[in-house]
């Protein structure tokens, strides 16, 4: 069963270009939400811990397993 609070793969990749992202350690505040998850995959490549990608303006979080799903979506190999 899946949570009825967290977003769809689909949910999130129409999510892609809003605005109002932020990655946990980040100095940048207001992303985009692609702009959120490449630089999570940056991180992730570099051996960094990725950290909590959040939508500042209700908290939402995105989890390692909707993050990957998203690297795919964009191209970015895993």
């Amino acid at each position: 069963m899946t949570d009825p609070k967290k977003p769809t793969r689909e949910d999130l990749i129409a999510l892609l270009p809003s605005k109002s992202w932020s990655l946990d350690g980040d100095a940048k505040k207001d992303r985009t939400l692609e702009d959120a998850v490449r630089a999570a995959y940056e991180k992730q490549k570099s051996g960094e811990d990725v950290g909590l990608v959040k939508r500042i303006e209700n908290a939402f979080e995105l989890d390692l397993i909707q993050l990957q799903e998203l690297w795919e979506h964009l191209g970015l190999p895993l």
